[in-house]
């Protein structure tokens, strides 16, 4: 049966036409030369079936590509990793910040702010120069939820009663002009037509188009420690309850590895991984 008449069950469940060229896109964006994503969409496409999840798909994608190249499965798991972060939701807070402050921004996560009528857990603050952004982040566990127009209209509401008090609070050095609704998911049609029209500012996985969160993780090359494909799920967690979460800290703190008695020679395939995908000699 031709790809192209192969229809696959995406996480919401809709039902899409399988593209090959979009899986051969995913795989090179992941660092993989034309000669292996070729060698890859062409074994998948050798064992699709009409509606094969996009789960399946990407489990075979990601076994071939961690079979000739680990650090490239690692980048390729990058969505999945995010996932990682939870469940509570704390961990994508750091990352988020610290995505944030790649571009010139100094933070703080999980302050309490008095607003002009009440008090608000703020999930980060960020400041530039004499401006203060209000970021609230919406964590999804699972692939099939996305933000829908009632989180941007709780957030805005928020944004705007903390703004209200810290702006006529004349011993602060900066001024509240932004909030912000950051989703490791994606927002409905309704969500960002809101968001918007209010002037939050949305960030999710792909949206703004060429400035998502992918794109803004790849160019400062900012990887959460659970991308990688040698660390088990119990020393993730272990690393991530002492805000260890982005690969280059556990280049800078390598000590961790030894608190969980990692063998040397495991110890340095781990490390030498991280490095390749963070292009740390």
């Amino acid at each position: 049966m031709a790809d192209n008449n192969i229809y696959i069950k995406k996480a919401s469940g809709d039902r899409v036409k399988f593209s090959i060229e979009k899986l051969k896109t995913s795989l090179i964006n992941s660092g993989a030369d034309n000669i292996l994503a070729d060698s890859i969409t062409k074994n998948v496409r050798d064992e699709l079936f009409q509606g094969i999840s996009t789960k399946e798909i990407y489990n075979r994608a990601f076994a071939l590509l961690k079979a000739k190249q680990s650090h490239l499965a690692s980048k390729y798991k990058l969505k999945k990793a995010i996932y990682e972060l939870g469940p509570t939701g704390f961990p994508f807070e750091r990352y988020v910040a610290a995505i944030i402050e790649a571009s010139g921004y100094t933070t703080k996560v999980g302050d309490i702010i008095n607003g002009h009528c009440v008090k608000h857990e703020i999930d980060i603050l960020a400041t530039k120069s004499n401006e203060t952004y209000v970021v609230e982040c919406k964590f999804h566990s699972d692939a099939g939820l996305n933000c829908n127009v009632k989180i941007p209209l709780y957030i805005y509401s928020r944004f705007k009663d903390v703004q209200k008090k810290w702006n006529t609070n004349l011993k602060l050095k900066t001024k509240v002009t932004q909030g912000w609704v950051v989703t490791n998911t994606r927002f409905t049609e309704d969500a960002r037509r809101y968001g918007n029209c209010v002037g939050l500012y949305l960030l999710s996985w792909d949206y703004p188009k060429n400035n998502g969160l992918k794109h803004r993780i790849d160019t400062h090359k900012l990887y959460p420690i659970t991308v990688s494909t040698l660390l088990t799920k119990r020393e993730k967690q272990f690393l991530l309850n002492r805000e260890v979460v982005l690969c280059k800290d556990l280049i800078n703190d390598a000590f961790y590895l030894d608190h969980l008695a990692i063998s040397k020679n495991r110890k340095t395939r781990i490390l030498n991984e991280i490095k390749l995908l963070c292009n740390q000699n």
